[in-house]
This record gives C-alpha cells, sequence and structure tokens, in this order.
C-alpha cells in the first residue's frame, strides 16, 4: 500500500512527540546543535544507516557543528506521511547518543 500524507491532526500529534521538530513547508524539520564538527558528521552516518535500513531518506546538511534534518515522501507528492514519521522517531532515539541537543 502506497504510503498517504498526513492531515493537520495526525501532524499535531506526531509533533508531540518528536520534541524540537518542527513543521513546514511539506517537511518535518529538525536542527541539531553537536559539540564538534566530526560529532555532526558521526550522527550524519549514523542516520544515512537509519535511512538504507527503512528505504527513506531525508535531506541531510551539515554545517561545522550543526545537522540539519528536513523529511518528507517525494512520491506523494512531497508530503509527509508516516514514512518520514518513522524515520524522524529513528533519528531522535540516537541523537542523544551523539550528543546532539
Amino acid at each position: 500500500m502506497a504510503p498517504r500524507p498526513l492531515d493537520e491532526t495526525q501532524l499535531g500529534e506526531v509533533l508531540s512527540g518528536l520534541p524540537g521538530w518542527t513543521f513546514g513547508e511539506d517537511r518535518l524539520v529538525r536542527q541539531y546543535t553537536l559539540d564538534s564538527h566530526l560529532a555532526a558528521v558521526a550522527l550524519l552516518v549514523h542516520i544515512a544507516t537509519i535511512q538504507e535500513q527503512l528505504n527513506h531518506h531525508a535531506n541531510l546538511t551539515v554545517t561545522y557543528d550543526q545537522l540539519g534534518v528536513a523529511v518528507n515522501t517525494h512520491s506523494v507528492g512531497g508530503r509527509v506521511t508516516e514514512l518520514d514519521t518513522q524515520l524522524a522517531s529513528r533519528i531522535e532515539e540516537i541523537a542523544a547518543g551523539h550528543g546532539a541537543r
């Protein structure tokens, strides 16, 4: 079954369980700050591994000690689906272990 876009109520419920994440421009978005550039890149590599497991990929941007994550589902016109919420949840589970805040 193809993923379906989440409605506003569903998005609100999802965001209540994802501290630091926001919704904007049809994406779930999170900006992490880490202790160093190497720590930011290590988190990026860990996220890349999870993305491969899920076969679902976010836009990741490293700027020195910052890692930006933006995720939506291209196959439904760039809207947010449960695939995105699963990826965001998995990222949130590992981020603190990298010292992300």
